[in-house]
């Protein structure tokens, strides 16, 4: 479970990007967070992540205080949770392949294992074919789909997109977006952001919206699917 209690995020130049949010995302909800440019969808995201601390109040995910966790203990937690932000930060001298592989290196896995899980997650995004590639050789959609892979390779419980459809077409934008709705059908908790506010109404996931940084009323509460 996700739980963000009382939260106000302000940055060094004294603006207030959230402001007392409370909200509870349940385990294998898909949420999907709407609002204006600066609302703060992405301070929202990041704070979920663990990239950003709130200035007021307390983010846990899985049980664990963010603002309570050392660094170590930070980054284990971060083994999982799946980020695709839209800088995508691939690495451009390595392979499609590789880029993949870098998190799992990271947590220890052994090459034999390691190979296995990269091309199932490059498989799932109908990248395998493509392994061998640079990452500048795709396109726009394949580079996403790669952050996707990448964001997933650990099979995380909880997978955080801010705004992974932003600079795609419609076709491309709607192949992202399925892959996500599967992911969640299988269990994994997804937590997005996006500019479409209708697109969590076409695919019955829990819409956020953002207004100024702060909540709207009726978003913070699970909604009841009995």
């Amino acid at each position: 479970m996700i739980q963000l209690s009382g939260v106000t995020k302000r940055y060094s130049d004294g603006f207030e990007a959230l402001k007392e949010v409370n909200l509870i995302v349940n385990d294998g909800e898909f949420v999907v967070v709407t609002g204006h440019s600066g609302a703060g969808k992405s301070t929202l995201l990041k704070l979920v992540a663990g990239i950003e601390l709130p200035t007021v109040g307390s983010v846990v995910v899985g049980g664990q205080n963010l603002n309570r966790l050392s660094m170590q203990a930070m980054a284990l937690l971060r083994r999982y949770i799946g980020l695709v932000f839209q800088d995508h930060k691939l690495l451009f001298e390595r392979s499609v392949f590789e880029n993949v592989a870098l998190p799992l290196a990271i947590s220890g896995f052994s090459p034999k294992d390691a190979a296995k899980r990269v091309r199932a997650a490059l498989n799932k995004v109908g990248l395998l074919d493509r392994e061998k590639a640079n990452p500048i050789q795709l396109s726009g959609g394949e580079q996403q789909r790669l952050c996707i892979a990448r964001a997933i390779v650990n099979r995380p419980a909880i997978l955080i997109a801010d705004e992974p459809t932003g600079n795609l077409d419609s076709d491309y934008a709607r192949t992202i977006m399925d892959m996500f709705r599967s992911f969640n059908q299988v269990g994994v908790t997804v937590l997005l952001s996006t500019h479409d506010a209708q697109w969590a109404e076409r695919h019955q996931a829990r819409k956020l919206t953002l207004v100024r940084g702060k909540l709207a009323a009726s978003a913070a509460e699970p909604a009841n699917h009995e």
